[in-house]
């Protein structure tokens, strides 16, 4: 989809909610579609905005989730059988040291299936996802720092499972930008409320990306392949900072927007104060937008990212130099109220559309387009007997091209099956 295309219909919908008069699901662990106007919240709020547990008269609180997955899928004919999978278990520590003064953990084991769809599983990893200090100065001006999430989009903050009704996470969040993408960093951030209107803003320097983002087995322009690379929690590449910020604009009526932006040089471009090639930059502009429509209460969230870097010009056009992809999701109640003995319970319909391009251009040679492009269709169905916990049922629809616009095969993965999972805060 073009550039323009894709901001006319973002702002398309951002107005015909505002006419509408559309109520955001402004608390993010309520039963979907069901409005909360007594508690003003934006996506930079996700990690805070979570169910902990107060531990008596000790100065901390604790929380966490859990997904496990079944799976049923084949490509061309050729089953992969059933898998079971146990995908992440999260622990949050939290504490408020002292008086604007706070410090929140997220502890993490995942077993996920692998960034890249030509790959089974990335394999069990556990590691620090977040752990990062709050100083509340201003409203509009406060502190963070320490193992910060970038806030490049809205699902690398707000990607906890128990939130969706998918099982898997949209793959443009996953195997286009990095997903849950953490680095050691600081900056600023800050909101303003008037009256139905929120306003919020983060920016961040960090560490970042290296040279495996076109440097890896896989043989492309990958950006999750700097996740792998561990280093970056204790030296950057380039020497150089990682620059992200954020803006968020939301309503309580209407939905929220988000703009926000990630670059920087990535390339090791000088050794030991000596210039040895030239300073390569990535950048990254991602937007994002959410709202619940009114009567129906159908809610729906979208975000798309454009990737631009530079290439070293000894490389063949397998690297590609832009990149764009993202998602939307549309989910539908249908059944609110009692069911067996939960009062609150719901069933929702949804689906989640998805589009990822990792060569946009056309080849040099030829003028012929470059393809290396997949898209999914995901309907699903989903119960939650309380907004903490959801059992969810989906079938993907999946076909990818290769770079020349070839179907591709077994090699890229699951095309069509079901996976049925559960994921629960605690």
């Amino acid at each position: 989809m073009k550039l323009h295309l894709l901001l006319s219909l973002i702002i398309f919908l951002f107005v015909c909610t505002t006419a509408a008069h559309a109520q955001i699901d402004s608390s993010l662990l309520k039963l979907p579609g069901k409005a909360d106007t007594t508690k003003k919240g934006l996506s930079m709020d996700a990690a805070y905005n979570r169910p902990f547990l107060k531990l008596g008269k000790l100065p901390v609180s604790i929380g966490g989730y859990m997904e496990a997955d079944y799976q049923y899928m084949g490509t061309s004919g050729i089953k992969q059988g059933n898998q079971f999978q146990f995908r992440r278990f999260s622990l949050f520590v939290a504490s408020t040291i002292s008086k604007h003064i706070k410090f929140l953990s997220e502890i993490e084991y995942e077993n996920d299936p692998a960034g890249d769809p030509g790959e089974a599983t990335s394999g069990p990893e556990f590691g620090i996802e977040y752990a990062a200090i709050d100083i509340e100065l201003n409203p509009m001006l406060n502190f963070r720092g320490g193992m910060i999430l970038n806030p490049i989009g809205a699902f690398n903050q707000n990607h906890d499972g128990p939130k969706w009704e998918f099982t898997d996470r949209p793959i443009a969040m996953t195997q286009l930008l990095p997903d849950t993408w953490n680095n050691p960093g600081f900056g600023l951030y800050g909101k303003r409320y008037s009256g139905h209107w929120m306003f919020g803003y983060e920016a961040y320097l960090s560490g970042g990306f290296n040279d495996s983002i076109i440097d890896n087995a896989l043989g492309k322009t990958f950006l999750p392949a700097a996740k792998s690379n561990l280093t970056r929690f204790t030296t950057s590449a380039s020497g150089e900072p990682l620059y992200t910020g954020k803006l968020s604009f939301g309503n309580d009526q209407i939905g929220e927007l988000g703009l926000s932006y990630m670059g920087g040089a990535y390339n090791t471009w000088r050794v030991e104060g000596a210039v040895v090639d030239n300073k390569r930059r990535v950048n990254v502009f991602d937007i994002d937008f959410n709202t619940t429509l009114p009567v129906l209460n159908t809610n729906i969230t979208t975000e798309w990212a454009w990737i631009a870097l530079d290439i070293p010009p000894n490389y063949t056009q397998q690297y590609s130099n832009r990149q764009f992809g993202g998602f939307i999701d549309i989910v539908q109640p249908v059944i609110k109220g009692r069911i067996l003995d939960w009062d609150n319970a719901v069933i929702n319909i949804a689906v989640r559309g998805e589009y990822v391009d990792w060569n946009q251009g056309n080849f040099t040679s030829t003028g012929a387009r470059m393809y290396n492009d997949l898209w999914s269709i995901m309907p699903a169905i989903s119960f939650r007997p309380t907004p903490q916990t959801v059992l969810r049922l989906n079938y993907r629809i999946q076909h990818a091209r290769d770079i020349t616009g070839n179907s591709i095969g077994a090699t890229i993965g699951p095309t069509r099956g079901i996976s049925f999972g559960i994921a629960t805060y605690f």
